[in-house]
């Protein structure tokens, strides 16, 4: 699992200390939930420690280099004290003259931790803290979606409760990407569900509740699973969800697919720097390419091309040209040659054109057409797959 979660989880629990807990840690990063973590931790442990222990906290900004002096120098009274310093990267010089100097003769009575996010105007705190043998907690955003997931697991393993990886991807899809979201998430989920937390718990869990993105409904079309692919679909419609970005989604799901299967069997992380896309998003094309053939994926091409020029033209009904869109990648991934393939027939609809009238002719032809041109413009809007 990624360093940043693990140095979170562990915090307060190695480094230089005094009785057993850091004299002073720097929580390094820009992840608020993972810095109000440690924090906390740092806390808990003190009040461990000493359940008398005098906790204060301060802004960098508003905090003067006196103040800091009268709150770390030995007192009259003995007793342990923590105190928290927030966003030292917007401490002023003489705040950061003055906790350097200390840092470098601690109080064993006080417990000094600062946060800081290793930028900003006093970047010179963190290096000298650091210099200075602080305790280092990394709080860092997650950056890679491995870690994201490799955070859902553990945040599932914090309710003595193991979730795969499945269910991991499941709620990263439904949640989003913010951590505060995601660990609300999994704490509503050990509160409601008991047992194994698995992706069909979160679906059903979370069906009709989370806003669905156009590359849910994507990555169901792409695996050939019509009913999810819809269910998505009309759900992100109802929530208010811009068809423009889920007929983009459709397009670049094909398209990455193609990309990944004419590179040729391979290691993702190998590959990634050669394709110009994460490792991650590599290994979820190679799964998804299972089953279709080259002839598909141009029959998917063009449908996906068909469907951007019909709901960025203005067409009357743009949720029916998604939906065809959705039939007609499932078709192609089939064996089928569009919305006449084997999953077509359920895309009629009371009061529209049947999948094999005249007007999918002349939509073939305008697929045909945008395939050629739109296909660059999706790469620039998709960042290259």
């Amino acid at each position: 699992m990624g360093e940043d979660v693990r140095s979170v989880r562990g915090a307060c629990e190695y480094g230089p200390v005094t009785g057993g807990l850091p004299t002073t840690q720097l929580v390094l990063g820009d992840e608020e939930l993972l810095v109000t973590r440690a924090v906390e931790k740092a806390i808990e442990a003190a009040r461990a420690a000493d359940a008398s222990t005098d906790v204060r906290q301060y802004e960098a900004n508003a905090l003067a280099a006196g103040e800091l002096s009268e709150m770390i120098s030995p007192s009259l009274f003995g007793g342990r004290r923590l105190v928290v310093i927030r966003n030292g990267q917007d401490a002023r010089k003489d705040l950061v003259a003055a906790l350097l100097d200390y840092a470098k003769h601690p109080d064993p009575d006080v417990l000094l931790v600062v946060t800081h996010t290793g930028g900003g105007r006093a970047k010179a705190l963190a290096d000298g803290l650091r210099t200075a043998g602080a305790d280092v907690v990394t709080a860092a955003k997650l950056k890679s979606h491995r870690d994201r997931v490799a955070f859902v697991r553990e945040e599932l393993k914090r309710g003595s409760t193991r979730g795969s990886e499945e269910a991991a991807e499941a709620l990263l899809a439904a949640v989003g990407n913010d951590l505060r979201d995601l660990s609300a998430a999994c704490s509503q989920l050990l509160a409601d569900v008991e047992g194994r937390i698995d992706a069909s718990t979160v679906a059903r869990y979370y069906r009709g509740r989370a806003e669905v993105t156009g590359f849910t409904v994507a990555d169901a079309a792409m695996v050939g699973d019509v009913p999810a692919a819809l269910e998505a679909l009309r759900w992100a419609l109802h929530v208010g969800v811009d068809p423009v970005p889920i007929a983009d989604a459709i397009a670049d799901g094909v398209r990455t697919v193609a990309r990944v299967a004419s590179a040729g069997r391979g290691n993702a992380y190998q590959m990634a720097s050669s394709l110009g896309m994460p490792a991650w998003k590599i290994e979820r094309a190679q799964r998804q390419g299972r089953g279709w053939t080259p002839e598909g994926l141009v029959v998917a091409m063009r449908a996906a091309a068909d469907c951007n020029a019909e709901v960025k033209g203005g067409a009357d009904d743009r949720g029916y040209a998604l939906e065809r869109a959705v039939f007609a990648v499932v078709a192609a991934r089939g064996g089928g040659s569009g919305p006449d393939g084997p999953s077509g027939g359920s895309s009629r609809r009371a009061g529209s054109a049947d999948a094999g009238s005249p007007m999918d002719g002349r939509a073939a032809a305008r697929a045909a057409a945008a395939g050629r041109g739109g296909s660059a413009a999706g790469d620039r809007r998709s960042g290259g797959g």
